[in-house]
């Protein structure tokens, strides 16, 4: 299937769909409690456990009862570590880690190796919830990830998009 190389190695614009195999993946989902971050873990394992791998998880419950929306107290997170291969822990560290919001970013990127993929969801970087993770400027804009593979993705716009013939206020319909 082609020559493995390390899940840490940067890849150049024009080789960025090179399908690449590896043993094993950690995958670290990051964002609001009460947003469905332990929802989307499941659902990812459930399928993962579908197509064949063995697997480990770790959900991580933030220890703040209703921690204000945005806030770093308030990161909920879910690991699994999948392979074809027996698996023993839910991963030391991610591999990739998908953060829903600048918090999530803020709070689990030390744990992410340099040359790590980064999902983020775009549209949750605005001024407001910058502010409310603590940050100065933007790190999508700024270089501080630039030792990092990072994915831009509006999801938020893309799931309205998805939405828009269904009779929900906004406000639901970002929560899907």
């Amino acid at each position: 299937m082609g020559e493995k190389t390390s899940p840490f190695t940067t890849v150049e614009p024009e080789v960025r769909h090179q399908i690449v195999e590896l043993e094993t993946v950690t995958v670290r989902f990051a964002g609001d409690s009460g947003d469905g971050i332990q929802l989307t873990g499941t659902l990812f394992t459930n399928t993962t456990a579908l197509v064949g791998n063995d697997l480990g998880t770790f959900p991580d419950y933030p220890a703040e009862i209703r921690a204000p929306a945005g806030t770093l107290p308030g990161v909920s997170a879910y690991q699994i570590c999948f392979s074809s291969q027996d698996v023993r822990t839910p991963g030391d560290q991610p591999d990739v880690l998908v953060a829903f919001n600048p918090a999530a970013l803020k709070v689990h990127l030390p744990d992410l190796p340099e040359g790590g993929m980064i999902l983020v969801n775009v549209d949750a970087f605005t001024e407001y919830n910058l502010k409310k993770a603590g940050y100065t400027s933007n790190p999508l804009e700024d270089g501080s990830l630039a030792k990092y593979r990072v994915y831009k993705i509006p999801m938020t716009t893309a799931t309205l998009s998805a939405l828009r013939e269904i009779d929900l206020p906004a406000k639901d319909k970002e929560r899907c």
